[in-house]
């Protein structure tokens, strides 16, 4: 069973990135992802390939993965310094424990190409988009249908690992995304009211503002945790 309350901080020293370091959160990857595309084709995934987080080699291609968080609490980007010093310890330990969970992490590819920054350098550095997974996964969406956006060079450029998935409603599914896709407006559900302009800087304005960007985070983790028990109950072994 995938333990989708379990802090990924906690396998790893103090400080150190469980994105790289934290060997449960690997783990549940690996089981989670290491299915079937919509293809049918299976995507199994190797955790001893030396050097490589994730690795995937058959007749689909050659895919070096890396865990990439989804969630974000904002406590370190200055822009919001102000905000998050208007919040007691309690509701900062609160806040990192809940976005620190399985369900606030995904694979994206992890090999530079041409030496260009990755999928998950570039959410961080594009002041249009400020590491927020709504705004990537606007990206992802209007790449299925070949429409521009701030993410689109580098989306193309792991196009390869994109067009596994088919479509923007197959990636949904195979990562369980759904809880951040409103079907019958057919859009996504922001964590803040959506700019079509992508304005710089897309973050919080205040602390109410900011209460909102986290809960609707939280209630994305409990949504695609309840996915991710689903998936385990009936397609894992109990022993992951």
């Amino acid at each position: 069973m995938i333990d989708t309350s379990y802090d990924v901080r906690t396998d790893v020293r103090p400080g150190a990135d469980p994105d790289k370091y934290s060997k449960t959160l690997r783990r549940f990857h690996k089981a989670l992802w290491s299915k079937d595309l919509p293809s049918g084709k299976n995507f199994e995934l190797s955790d001893n390939q030396p050097g490589k987080y994730l690795y995937h080699l058959s007749e689909l291609g050659e895919f070096s993965l890396a865990s990439d968080g989804i969630t974000h609490s904002l406590i370190y980007v200055k822009r919001c310094e102000k905000i998050i010093g208007q919040l007691s310890e309690d509701r900062l330990s609160q806040i990192l424990s809940g976005l620190y969970t399985v369900p606030g992490f995904i694979l994206f590819p992890g090999n530079q190409i041409n030496g260009k920054i990755t999928m998950n350098a570039a959410r961080g550095f594009n002041a249009r988009i400020g590491d927020r997974f709504d705004l990537t996964l606007e990206c992802i969406k209007r790449f299925y249908v070949s429409e521009k956006s701030p993410l689109f060079e580098v989306i193309d450029r792991y196009s390869d690992f994109f067009n596994l998935f088919e479509s923007f409603d197959g990636y949904l599914k195979f990562f369980l995304l759904q809880d951040l896709w409103d079907e019958k407006q057919q859009r996504i559900k922001f964590f803040l009211p959506f700019d079509d302009s992508f304005p710089t800087q897309p973050f919080p304005k205040d602390l109410p503002e900011y209460e909102i960007f986290i809960e609707k985070q939280f209630e994305f983790v409990a949504g695609r945790s309840s996915r991710m028990l689903e998936f385990s109950k009936t397609h894992l072994p109990s022993s992951v």
